[in-house]
């Protein structure tokens, strides 16, 4: 049998912040919250999010980047701001569509594209 793919797990300092972040950012449905664990889903894709209480991700270099097809990407790049996220330099008018990056409330990149 072939491994099937679970999740991507990220660590965070304050689990329900960040799983309102990708709740009310990137409409991610909760399928499980706590102060130390949370499962979220966005189609066929599953986050997982855990408790750090330390800066693990900058120390050590433990991150992720998760890169999103979004409808509106000044729309998302707008809500995902007010929770919290740094835009990374400006969105990118490409001729493929506009791109953006940005950075979540416990320093992990997000890729947002806009198909043209």
């Amino acid at each position: 049998m072939a491994a099937s793919f679970r999740w991507v797990l990220q660590l965070h300092k304050d689990v329900p912040k960040a799983a309102r972040f990708y709740s009310e950012g990137l409409d991610f449905t909760i399928n499980v919250c706590t102060h130390r664990w949370a499962e979220l889903q966005s189609g066929p894709l599953k986050l997982a999010l855990m408790h750090s209480s330390t800066d693990i991700v900058v120390q050590k270099g433990y991150s992720s980047l998760l890169s999103f097809t979004v409808g509106d990407i000044n729309n998302s790049v707008t809500k995902l701001m007010a929770l919290g996220a740094e835009l990374d330099g400006p969105i990118k008018y490409e001729i493929h569509g506009k791109v953006a990056a940005l950075r979540c409330v416990d320093g992990h990149m997000l890729g947002l594209y806009e198909p043209s």
